[in-house]
């Protein structure tokens, strides 16, 4: 666990699986991946085996011990819903997030499909806990279907963390998405965003009443280009506010 993240949607981040495997455009120049395999075959590091999944239960009570509340963003490194995930490891998971109840989490997939699945038979006999937001992660309109997929996914929070922006997402239904990020690439191989793209999420944003949050215009380093969109930040949260410690 990292216990102060420069990420700015977040205070802390969890990391109790890392690597993963590639599934769309978004995940060409992954940072996760691109920091990690700086460490293959470095005996002893904790990524040793570069980006290769692995699931960490030594961490799995990490957020118990960190007694002071903040925002979490879990699985930094990876994407929970891996299918190659045993769904008893995501149980283990989801138990450590349902007793910290003092913090709050962000659970951020692009297997929106098995999360979906995975929390109707969850909370089928209950209300989703508040303290979790679930969210996918959408690059451009061919993200479409994941949102069909978190839209029918019981969850207190819905969030769509559309970064990298490396297309126009077009005409989006944002009923029942409770908060939208954006964000351009960052990286030695980011591809720009253009404005309008920005303006795009923005605006439907503005139309839909629903909070928007934009990260960065990306670059060679994710602060490269600051965080202005038409002379302004947009630094807005959903309803259920952020925990402040």
């Amino acid at each position: 666990m990292a216990e102060n993240s420069a990420i700015e949607w977040t205070d802390a981040t969890w990391n109790p699986v890392t690597g993963c495997t590639k599934i769309t455009a978004g995940c060409d120049n992954c940072y996760a991946e691109r920091f990690s395999e700086r460490f293959r075959g470095v005996r002893g590091h904790p990524f040793e085996n570069g980006f290769d999944l692995k699931l960490r239960p030594e961490r799995l009570d990490q957020p118990l011990r960190w007694r002071r509340g903040r925002m979490i963003f879990v699985n930094s490194m990876s994407d929970l819903f891996h299918k190659e995930i045993p769904t008893s490891f995501i149980n283990r998971v989801f138990n450590t997030m349902e007793a910290a109840d003092w913090h709050t989490y962000q659970v951020l997939t692009k297997r929106s499909p098995r999360m979906r699945d995975y929390l109707a038979a969850r909370y089928a006999d209950r209300a989703p806990p508040s303290h979790i937001w679930t969210g996918v992660s959408v690059e451009d309109c061919r993200g479409a279907a994941r949102v069909e997929h978190l839209r029918a996914a019981p969850s207190a929070v819905r969030f769509l963390s559309v970064e990298p922006l490396i297309g126009p997402v077009g005409d989006i239904d944002l009923s029942g998405i409770h908060w939208v990020i954006a964000g351009g690439e960052s990286g030695p191989n980011a591809r720009i965003m253009h404005i309008d793209w920005a303006r795009e999420i923005r605006d439907a944003c503005r139309r839909q009443g629903v909070p928007f949050f934009f990260k960065q215009w990306g670059g060679f380093r994710p602060k490269s280009g600051g965080r202005e969109l038409d002379g302004r930040e947009w630094s807005e949260w959903p309803q259920m506010q952020r925990v402040i410690g």
